[in-house]
C-alpha cells in the first residue's frame, strides 16, 4: 500500500495520545520549547517531518569515517517503513519502544514507522538499561548491543527486537538462549534509512543449525550484489537507491541473502595474505574473554604484522601460547604480539573505534 509522508495514520499513538497531522505541529513545538535534550530532538525531528518539504538532513554516525550530514527522501524512508512492516507483519495498533536517541537515523525511523504503520510509541530516555523501568509488554523496540546485553532479565517485556549500531558479540548470543522474545540482528546505514537485511538470532543453536537460515535477508524489494573487492552493493529502488556500493566484506548466497565477513577498510595485508580482523576475531571467542580486537602494526618482513589488542590490563601471560595452538586458526591469522588498552575508545553505540585504537598502540 503506497503511502505519502503526510500521511499519518489514524491509529498512531505517541506516549498515548493520538496526534493529526496539524496536531503534531503543536506537540512537536512544545518539545523542542520545554522537553530534555531528546525531547528536544524528538521535537525536531516532528517538525522537519510534517513541513512540506520533500527531504530531511539526517547525520551519518561516523563508525566508519567522519561524521556527515546527508538528504534523505521522506518517501524513502515511508517505503523502508513499509518494507519492515511487511517483513515483520506488524499490525495497526501494534506497541513500540523507542529508547534509542532521535539523533540517530535508528530512532528516527521508529517514529517513521509508528506514524505510517498505526503503531503506539511510548518513548524513555536512553540508557544502557532501558527496559529496567518498565513494566509494560511491547511488541517491537530497537536497540543497540549494549542495551540488549544489559536487558537480558527484562527481554520477555518485548515481542520483538530489532538489533542495530554494531555486530552481536558472540557470547552475548550464548547468554540469549532459552528467550522467547524474538531477536534480529540488523545490518544497515544511514544511507539506507536504517535496515535492508535482517538475520534471526536463536541463542539456543549454532548459526548454522538455526530453522531460519543463518544468512542476512534483505527486506522486500532490496537485492544485493556484490563488486570485485567482494563488497555489498546495494539495490533498492524504492529507498532511491540504483547501485549503492559499501566498504562491508561479504560472501554472497542470492541476490537476497549474504553473510557479512567485515570491513574492507579493516583487511590486514601481512606477508601477502589478506586476513579479515572480524573473522578471526570470532574464532578467538573461544578463548580470550572480555574485549578484544585483532589490528596490526609495521613489520619490515611482513609489511603488516598482526597484533592483538585486549582492553584492561595485563593479565594472560600465556595467551600466545594458546593461540598457537589452536587448529581452527590458520598459520597466518595468529598475533604475533599481545597489547593492552584500559579503555577501547568505541562510537554511541558501543562500536570499537579501530583506528583510535591501532593509533594508541602504535604511539
Amino acid at each position: 500500500m503506497q503511502r505519502h509522508f503526510n500521511d499519518i495514520h489514524p491509529h498512531f499513538k505517541l506516549q498515548g495520545f493520538h496526534y493529526s497531522l496539524h496536531e503534531l505541529n503543536d506537540v512537536a513545538y512544545s518539545l523542542i520549547k520545554e522537553g530534555d535534550r531528546e525531547e528536544r530532538l524528538i521535537g525536531d525531528f516532528l517538525m522537519d517531518w510534517i513541513s512540506p518539504r520533500e527531504e530531511i538532513v539526517v547525520k551519518t554516525s561516523g563508525s566508519t569515517g567522519r561524521p556527515k550530514s546527508i538528504s534523505l527522501k521522506k518517501q524513502a524512508m515511508v517505503n523502508s517503513a513499509l518494507a519492515t512492516g511487511s517483513y515483520f507483519g506488524i499490525r495497526e495498533r501494534s506497541t513500540a519502544l523507542l529508547c534509542l536517541s532521535a539523533d540517530h537515523i535508528a530512532a528516527k525511523m521508529m517514529l517513521v514507522r509508528a506514524m505510517v504503520l498505526g503503531l503506539s510509541l511510548d518513548t524513555v530516555t536512553p540508557s544502557s538499561a532501558p527496559l529496567a523501568g518498565i513494566s509494560k509488554q511491547y511488541d517491537l523496540c530497537s536497540m543497540v548491543p549494549l542495551q540488549l546485553e544489559k536487558s537480558i532479565r527484562h527481554l520477555s517485556k518485548i515481542g520483538t527486537i530489532l538489533v542495530g549500531g554494531a555486530p552481536i558479540p558472540g557470547k552475548l548470543r550464548d547468554r540469549l538462549k532459552g528467550l522467547e522474545t524474538r531477536i534480529y540482528e540488523t545490518y544497515g546505514m544511514t544511507e539506507t534509512c536504517s535496515h535492508i537485511a535482517v538475520r534471526f538470532v536463536d541463542g539456543e543453536k549454532p548459526q548454522a543449525q538455526q530453522g531460519m537460515s543463518e544468512h542476512f535477508h534483505t527486506l522486500p524489494g532490496i537485492t544485493v550484489s556484490s563488486d570485485d573487492r567482494g563488497c555489498l552493493q546495494i539495490h533498492a529502488p524504492e529507498l532511491g537507491l540504483d547501485n549503492l556500493k559499501t566498504n562491508d566484506l561479504v560472501s554472497l548466497v542470492s541476490e537476497t541473502e549474504f553473510d557479512w565477513l567485515g570491513r574492507w577498510d579493516n583487511m590486514i595485508n601481512s606477508g601477502g595474505v589478506k586476513l579479515i580482523p572480524e573473522q578471526i576475531e570470532e574464532k578467538l571467542r573461544t578463548v580470550i574473554s572480555g574485549r578484544f580486537i585483532i589490528s596490526s602494526k609495521p613489520d619490515d618482513t611482513l609489511g603488516e604484522k598482526l597484533i592483538l589488542v585486549l582492553e584492561g590490563e595485563g593479565r594472560t601471560s600465556d595467551l600466545l601460547d594458546k593461540i598457537s595452538g589452536m587448529r581452527k586458526l590458520e598459520k597466518y591469522e595468529k598475533p604475533k604480539e599481545v597489547y593492552y588498552l584500559n579503555h577501547f575508545p568505541q562510537s554511541k553505540s558501543g562500536k570499537v573505534k579501530r583506528d583510535a585504537i591501532r593509533k594508541e598502540i602504535l604511539q
